[in-house]
């Protein structure tokens, strides 16, 4: 659901589109929960700790990501990727028209988080693997191999965008479901 459709189901959207697109960009390798929960006290939101790691232990947001800190003895740090502001938008604006967490769980939020999952594991295979194409630079099969990286980045982009035009349809079904009740 987007910012748009939230605001015209009766519930004002925190954040605009291109709050968070921005968002999105600015942090392209992920949040940590403190930056989560400063993202929404900034616009005068409620979100605490304790309710962003229940919602991750129900599942409605995805597990986070540790990552190493640059400097000796530093120990690593959970990243959430940076959509998940967007999910927290999802996740309130059903709430508040009377979803359940269960039916949040079962509706909307598992599919759509596992899409996104996918989302991101495919672009770390292709960065890889973009990685190790420029590392042997200089051999007669890069342009073969720069093409099916090409198709497969197009290929795997396909994929997610059916993915997700599926997710949303089946959520909109869902949705006209519960009204027609």
């Amino acid at each position: 659901m987007t910012a748009a459709s939230q605001s015209s189901a009766g519930t004002a959207p925190a954040f605009s589109e291109a709050e968070l697109a921005g968002i999105e960009s600015q942090h392209p390798n992920g949040l940590s929960t403190q930056e989560v929960v400063a993202l929404f006290a900034a616009h005068g939101e409620r979100l605490s700790e304790a309710t962003f790691r229940k919602y991750v232990q129900l599942g409605l947001l995805p597990r986070s990501v540790r990552v190493g800190r640059k400097g000796k003895h530093r120990g690593s740090q959970g990243l959430y990727p940076s959509a998940i502001v967007r999910q927290i938008e999802l996740i309130r604006g059903l709430m508040a028209q009377g979803y359940t967490i269960v039916d949040i769980q079962r509706e909307f939020v598992g599919v759509r988080t596992e899409i996104d999952a996918l989302a991101r594991q495919l672009s770390q295979v292709l960065v890889t693997l973009d990685g190790a194409l420029r590392g042997q630079a200089g051999e007669s099969t890069d342009e073969i191999l720069g093409r099916a990286l090409i198709d497969a980045r197009q290929t795997a982009d396909a994929l997610v965008e059916k993915l997700r035009a599926i997710e949303q349809r089946l959520a909109m079904r869902a949705r006209m479901a519960r009204a027609a009740v």
